[in-house]
């Protein structure tokens, strides 16, 4: 598998990264068989890019990641996160250092390659907000120190919340990396967000993130599975995908993917998902682009998807003429 370099990182990772969260569910609800047989499985084909978290199924994505990495003792680029809860304010370098402490157990590890800041970055709203100021004033030292104590290589964030807050912490080029939504449904990080499209305009967020030389990792490139163009779920994942900076529901994105059909029944794809995996890697605008699975088939699908490698142009063209409301 083709590999492209994480920023300024220099590591070279595969274009597709093994995601172990919870909205494919492999890693946290599969048949411990299974799970092996994917991570070897993807391995085997070039893989070299995983991504965890603590909050994937309560710790049980890096426990089983742990379990599966002890047995193939595979050369890989891990990566797994931390979230700073309303309690931990009042000491945020010791609630970093405390989550991976606890994140090494669970994975069986004394380091991480890269260690992500899993809040929201916004002033206000749901979901564990944390504005610009306590991310570069509080987390950055912390990250730092982890640095220096060997306990992690880099450091990054996830690139969700206000976009003018995500753009303030990318300018100052302090951290590493940064996982971006990017998909048919919404382009806004790379370009102009069609005027047909719903959604958070991220205002090119992953054009500034390359320009500070920093790695961009696409995430929710199949808007959660909404791009399958299919409303069911398979049951090792979550059975509700809250859409991320698209439509308005899952149906709705579902919906929405299904404009594209036209440019599969036209060859310029073999499914709404092969279309969707290499409309994410036709340009330089990401690094890796990470895919949570239900089966091994499914990984199987976005390994052979990424493999054909980038969209060609009249595919990009119809793609464009579906943003503008045509066909």
């Amino acid at each position: 598998m083709e590999k492209r370099i994480l920023g300024r990182t220099g590591v070279a990772v595969s274009m597709l990264g093994f995601g172990c969260g919870a909205v494919g569910g492999l890693m946290v609800k599969g048949e411990p068989r299974d799970q092996e047989r994917a991570v070897a499985l993807a391995v085997e084909r070039g893989i070299n890019f995983f991504d965890t978290a603590p909050m994937y199924g309560n710790g049980l994505s890096e426990t089983h990641l742990g379990r599966v990495l002890k047995a193939l003792k595979p050369d890989i680029f891990l990566a797994t996160k931390v979230t700073i809860r309303p309690e931990d304010v009042s000491d945020i370098a010791g609630a970093v250092s405390r989550s991976l402490e606890a994140s090494l157990a669970r994975l069986g590890r004394d380091h991480v390659d890269l260690l992500q800041l899993h809040n929201r970055i916004a002033r206000s709203g749901e979901d564990r907000p944390i504005p610009t100021p306590t991310v570069l004033d509080q987390v950055v030292p912390a990250v730092v120190a982890l640095k220096r104590q060997g306990r992690i290589r880099f450091a990054g964030i996830t690139a969700l919340g206000d976009t003018r807050e995500l753009l303030s912490v990318v300018d100052p080029g302090v951290f590493d990396t940064a996982q971006i939504v990017f998909n048919l449904l919404n382009p806004s990080a790379a370009t102009d967000r069609p005027a047909a499209l719903p959604g958070q305009d991220f205002a090119r967020l992953a054009v500034q993130a390359r320009d500070q030389g920093m790695g961009r990792i696409g995430i929710r490139v199949l808007a959660g599975g909404a791009l399958s163009g299919s409303e069911e779920r398979h049951p090792t994942g979550v059975p509700v995908v809250p859409p991320i900076a698209s439509g308005r529901d899952y149906a709705s994105d579902v919906a929405a993917a299904r404009r594209f059909l036209p440019l599969v029944q036209a060859g310029h794809a073999a499914s709404l998902v092969e279309l969707a995996l290499r409309f994410a890697i036709s340009d330089d605008t990401l690094s890796t682009v990470l895919v949570g699975t239900s089966t091994i088939a499914q990984l199987e699908t976005a390994i052979a998807a990424i493999e054909k490698g980038a969209l060609p142009p009249p595919a990009l063209d119809g793609i464009r003429r579906v943003w503008a409301g045509g066909r």
